[in-house]
């Protein structure tokens, strides 16, 4: 699937192909200008793609090819919105319940499942009171309790989060899960965010420039990135530049540039001495020690510390620039209070279990075959 605004010269979503499977809860993470957002809106019906093919179950409801469109309110989907996007005149239960009357749900089954539905939310209670009077985290839940009544096999959601302080969010993330799992829907979500894509997602579609860069399960893109972007996206503070000094079919050993430090690592590609290539690590797995002449550590100087509560934040200059350690509230014990200030000298080492081998940017590539569909497999 393509989609072009205008004389733009680059598509806003570019080849696109993606199939979801029955069931299954698919997040597309990137940041914004990515084209996930274009992407779910396309699957939905509100934006009409420039080229290629949707279909949901066995129905296809776009085709470039034969010119078929078929409009949001019949591609039997429900769609969950960042806004909210409810209406001041109704209540709760009449906002819920209005998908119902709209597919002509008989009125005694109709009531039956708003109670349902509302009582899912934990706002049975409040099924009388105006939608939009409720707080934003039980505006929200009636947008949810909405998208689901009418049992739509496919649910959308659009960051639907992103409004919301962090305990809601945590708490929201957890209930459209359960609700996922319970109704047995195959939900498609968009956000910026890693972690809540990770918590939420049986798969992640990592996007970047309209395109797919990398689709995998959470544990995958978080120990697997395959290539840098990825990486960056998933929570890899640190990415240098390396060397391949040895190599065999299993296992290489790089130098960091400009840090005398050669550190063992696992490759899943052979890689040939002189190659050149990147090495990420995360913040987490970097020991910070008082400086001395320990071999394979990486020598610096701290250039700041931030306390965050559970953690300290240090970001250490290098020869080879800024690495990003964190210490946690467990170690803060094995530190005087003048070795963690700007200026101390201190050593670092990162095992090897923790590196990643990316490609270099000049060989790096994106993840997914150029195509022009877009399937989703759901109940017809």
């Amino acid at each position: 699937m393509t989609k072009r605004y205008g004389s733009a010269s680059s598509a806003a979503v570019d080849d696109l192909s993606l199939e979801i499977a029955d069931g299954e809860f698919v997040t597309l993470l990137g940041p914004s200008g990515c084209g996930k957002t274009t992407t779910l809106r396309c699957l939905a019906g509100l934006e009409v793609p420039t080229d290629g093919t949707i279909t949901i179950g066995d129905r296809t409801v776009y085709s470039a090819g034969t010119g078929k469109f078929v409009p949001p309110e019949k591609r039997a989907i429900g769609m969950v919105f960042q806004s909210y996007a409810l209406w001041p005149h109704m209540t709760v239960a009449q906002t819920v319940g209005y998908p119902l009357k709209l597919a002509k749900v008989p009125a005694a089954e109709r009531l039956e499942r708003i109670d349902e539905m509302l009582d899912r939310v934990h706002l049975l209670a409040r099924k009388d009171d105006q939608a939009v009077a409720l707080s934003g985290g039980q505006q929200q839940r009636v947008a949810l309790a909405r998208a689901m009544a009418n049992r739509s096999s496919l649910v959308l959601f659009d960051e639907p989060l992103s409004n919301l302080d962090v305990k809601l969010r945590n708490s929201m993330r957890t209930q459209i899960r359960e609700l996922h799992n319970e109704l047995g829907t195959t939900s498609v979500y968009v956000t910026h965010d890693q972690e809540e894509a990770i918590a939420l997602a049986d798969r992640v579609v990592v996007m970047n420039a309209g395109r797919i860069e990398q689709v995998g399960t959470p544990r995958e893109l978080y120990a697997r990135p395959r290539n840098a972007f990825v990486a960056d996206f998933m929570g890899f503070q640190n990415i240098l530049p390396a060397t391949v000094v040895t190599a065999d079919s299993s296992s290489a050993v790089v130098e960091l540039d400009g840090i005398d430090a050669r550190i063992e690592m696992a490759s899943d590609e052979p890689r040939a001495v002189g190659d050149a290539l990147l090495v990420a690590f995360r913040a987490s797995h970097v020991e910070v020690s008082l400086a001395g002449d320990v071999p394979g550590s990486i020598a610096g100087r701290i250039r700041n510390v931030t306390y965050l509560g559970t953690s300290l934040r240090v970001l250490v200059e290098t020869a080879n620039g800024v690495i990003r350690a964190q210490i946690d509230e467990r170690d803060f014990g094995r530190y005087g209070p003048d070795d963690l200030v700007d200026g101390h000298p201190v050593s670092l080492r990162i095992s090897p279990s923790h590196l990643v081998g990316l490609p270099a940017p000049d060989d790096d590539a994106h993840s997914e075959p150029i195509a022009s569909t877009m399937t989703t497999r759901v109940p017809a």
